[in-house]
């Protein structure tokens, strides 16, 4: 049986003009956007003090494991029921299942009531990012789409940075349940604004649920998450547990696709795999942007703090020139693209930018200033703005508008899980370059706590003695930053994939996206194009 060909267009074309009160309207999404993904990290600074309330150190990584496993599976179900039922109920039934885990994380007594309040969180927040995006395609012609998704790309990087310092804030200022409420008030004026100024086409489909699309996807995803998190860390890699996810984690995905090519309804359809431009796109945002930002967000806060002594919410300042250097790459480029209506350049930049940061990061010692440091951070920034949102504009013009919540859902779901995967190898490589440093320079048994790199913290090692203290801290910058250049050679995939990127022309209206389904199909095997040009 072949796979189903992707759906007509059938809304009507309209006027390329944006809608009434479509600033209110943005305003809305992108707070919306950022609430959702600000919990994702929010937590991070908090989580000492939590568990130390709650009795629950041995439970602590599912407080974060829940909501990103739990928003990793809610993205292609939202991306895909927008496509068939309509965006509008979808958006405020995500910001209502967000709010509701937010109030019962807020109030938790314990850390099971804390875990299952993350999970409902992130049923809600998953489906809040697919589907802010998916109502800008669909309300914004492509062409005049770049320089509204450019601060929407800015709102994940953003909330790398922003969460860890609101969720100290916070913790320090009043209390750690206030990185949750926070959501309440927030949530509740996005869902007024958006169930009153929001106006997006009914569809009049007849839904078949993908029941076990969707039950073999939550395995899939729920494996892969928990190799990734408990691999190396709760469990040796060797350790039966672990073996039998990572097995369990492929059949699970093998059965998953099987499925996907019958279904009646597929969740993630596998004619978005014949769009050239969905492959490319999709395999650079989980190089550049899934291994490239997120590896880097996660371990240069630690080095700062390991190496430079700076605190958490210092480490996190630093982050800022990052953040800065996303915004403006992201915006700049934006006008650009809606200027010039080409899109390919822009990914091809930012991949090289991101791998030359990279590699200078590899040249990194203990003896490099802080402000070459920041530098590096925002020549990161400027790449992955450059990257992130650009392609995801490049996959939402390849597809009729009838289809561009499944295409959006299904990029940012294969990023997520590179991502996901990308620093667990990562974090491996790093434990044992870690462990083999340590071995060479320090004698473990001489001071508690170095044994287990997993417990060696900031506090632990400049609690040392000085002359033991610098050599823990020159095994943790001969561990981390050659990793960074095997990082950089990964990079360079991404950027020579840009080449392979095709350039569609950006359409003025909805409309001249493709509405006859084998025009659609058949744009979708050529590439969209005959020639790539930058």
């Amino acid at each position: 049986m072949t796979a189903p060909s992707p759906p007509a267009q059938v809304e009507q074309p309209g006027p390329s003009t944006l809608p009434q009160r479509f600033g209110l309207l943005f305003a809305s999404l992108m707070v919306t956007m950022l609430l959702s993904s600000l919990d994702q990290t929010i937590v991070s600074t908090a989580l000492p003090t939590v568990v130390g309330e709650l009795h629950g150190l041995d439970h602590m990584a599912w407080v974060t494991t829940a909501y990103i496993m739990a928003a990793t599976i809610g993205m292609p179900v939202y991306g895909r029921f927008g496509d068939l039922i309509g965006r509008k109920a979808l958006l405020l039934s995500g910001i209502g299942i967000f709010i509701a885990g937010s109030a019962l994380a807020g109030a938790a007594t314990n850390m099971t009531m804390l875990i299952i309040g993350r999970a409902i969180q992130g049923l809600g927040g998953g489906g809040l990012m697919i589907t802010c995006q998916a109502i800008i395609a669909e309300l914004v012609p492509p062409r005049d789409r770049a320089r509204f998704m450019a601060p929407m790309g800015a709102v994940f990087g953003v909330s790398a940075v922003a969460g860890p310092l609101l969720g100290g804030w916070f913790t320090d200022a009043a209390s750690w349940r206030w990185c949750f409420w926070i959501n309440l008030p927030v949530g509740a004026a996005a869902f007024v604004v958006c169930a009153f100024a929001l106006r997006t086409p009914r569809k009049s489909v007849k839904v078949t649920i993908d029941y076990l699309g969707i039950a073999l996807m939550a395995v899939a995803v729920a494996s892969t998450v928990l190799v990734a998190d408990w691999g190396g860390n709760e469990y040796g890699w060797t350790d039966p547990l672990v073996l039998g996810l990572a097995a369990g984690a492929v059949l699970a995905w093998i059965l998953f696709f099987i499925w996907q090519r019958r279904a009646a309804e597929p969740i993630v359809p596998l004619w978005l795999f014949r769009s050239r431009i969905f492959n490319i796109a999709t395999l650079m945002g989980l190089i550049v942007v899934g291994i490239g930002m997120f590896v880097v967000v996660a371990y240069l806060p630690t080095y700062l703090q390991m190496v430079y002594g700076v605190s958490a919410t210092g480490s996190g300042l630093l982050m800022l020139p990052m953040v800065i250097g996303l915004m403006g790459a992201a915006i700049l480029s934006g006008q650009l693209i809606t200027r010039t209506g080409r899109y390919r350049i822009y990914p091809i930049l930012g991949a090289l930018l991101v791998a030359i940061t990279a590699v200078l990061l590899s040249t990194m010692d203990v003896g490099t200033p802080v402000a070459v440091l920041s530098g590096y951070t925002f020549l990161l920034g400027a790449g992955v703005g450059l990257v992130m949102q650009n392609l995801v504009l490049a996959v939402q013009n390849a597809f009729p508008t009838s289809a561009v919540g499944t295409a959006t859902s299904a990029n940012n779901f294969f990023r997520e899980i590179g991502a996901t995967i990308g620093t667990a190898v990562v974090g491996a490589a790093f434990s044992q370059r870690l462990t083999d440093q340590l071995a060479a320079r320090v004698s473990s048994s001489s001071v508690s706590g170095l044994s287990d790199t997993n417990s060696l913290t900031p506090a632990l090692v400049h609690s040392l003695p000085k002359r033991l203290q610098d050599s823990v801290i020159e095994a943790y910058q001969h561990a981390l930053t050659p990793i960074f250049g095997y990082v950089a050679a990964v990079l360079a995939i991404g950027f020579l994939l840009g080449f392979l990127l095709p350039q569609k022309e950006l359409a003025r209206t909805n409309a001249d996206t493709g509405a006859d389904p084998s025009a659609v199909q058949q744009q979708a095997q050529d590439g969209d194009i005959a020639a790539p040009r930058i």
